[in-house]
């Protein structure tokens, strides 16, 4: 397929777990790909690696420039950086709640700033956003991370409606439980990792996690010109956690 082809795509957090299976997916459809990345080391050949903050508007800016004048336009806006957050409303200080929200939120902001001058010009524009399924379902232990994705369901919905008659669709993915450098690192801080993976996949209406590719192959449907008429849609990549409702399985 090669329905990206002639196309400039930015990836943010694009050198690892979702952001890198989604950066080599649109390469191989076509697309001309930078991952932004706090460290854009060891990216396969034919994806360009751009170092980038996405808390610091300049560092952004800078780099969505250099982008659209390396590969001569931007059509596609990947935002997937965003960072965890473990803890129920009592344990989170001040400080955390406002490096998450500038990340998970703000950050996406940023990025969406700079590139809707580009995308204007385009012909095939769009932006999805990496939600999460905690936006509407309620996790335990996870308020901060929640709430951040909550703003970024909201932000997608105001985005479309803003942006739609300049011809640029706005969309989200919401991953369930991901299999990703952050799921590895928190489980690799429990008692036991390997029983907690365990019950982690058990809790999955599949009996596994969602993989990056599954993600991947969602972000590129809504970013592909095949999806032209999708416009505010969130698209659950979540295993059926959120929407079905399993009785136990039969013990034999």
């Amino acid at each position: 397929m090669s329905d990206f082809a002639g196309l400039t795509a930015i990836v943010t957090g694009g050198a690892s777990g979702i952001g890198l299976a989604t950066a080599n997916l649109l390469h191989s459809r076509g697309a001309q790909v930078a991952a932004l990345d706090l460290k854009p080391e060891g990216l396969p050949d034919g994806i360009w690696g751009v170092q980038a903050d996405i808390t610091d508007d300049a560092q952004v800016k800078a780099a969505v420039d250099a982008v659209a004048e390396r590969f001569g336009g931007l059509d596609v806006v990947v935002n997937n950086a965003g960072i965890g957050a473990v803890g129920d409303v009592t344990v989170n200080g001040d400080d955390e709640w406002l490096r998450v929200l500038d990340v998970n939120v703000v950050g996406m902001v940023r990025l969406a700033r700079h590139a809707i001058p580009h995308l204007r010009r385009s012909p095939a524009a769009a932006i999805v956003n990496t939600c999460s399924i905690v936006a509407w379902a309620g996790v335990q232990q996870r308020v901060l991370y929640s709430a951040s994705k909550g703003a970024v369901y909201a932000l997608t919905l105001a985005m479309a409606a803003d942006h739609v008659r300049e011809g640029i669709r706005v969309n989200c993915v919401a991953p369930g439980s991901a299999d990703t450098p952050w799921i590895g690192r928190s489980l690799a801080k429990t008692a036991d990792p390997v029983a907690a993976r365990a019950a982690l996949d058990a809790f999955q209406p599949t009996g596994r996690l969602v993989t990056a590719d599954e993600v991947a192959g969602a972000i590129a449907y809504l970013a592909s010109p095949l999806s032209s008429a999708t416009v505010g849609t969130v698209l659950a990549v979540d295993n059926g956690m959120h929407g079905l409702r399993l009785r136990p399985p039969v013990q034999t």
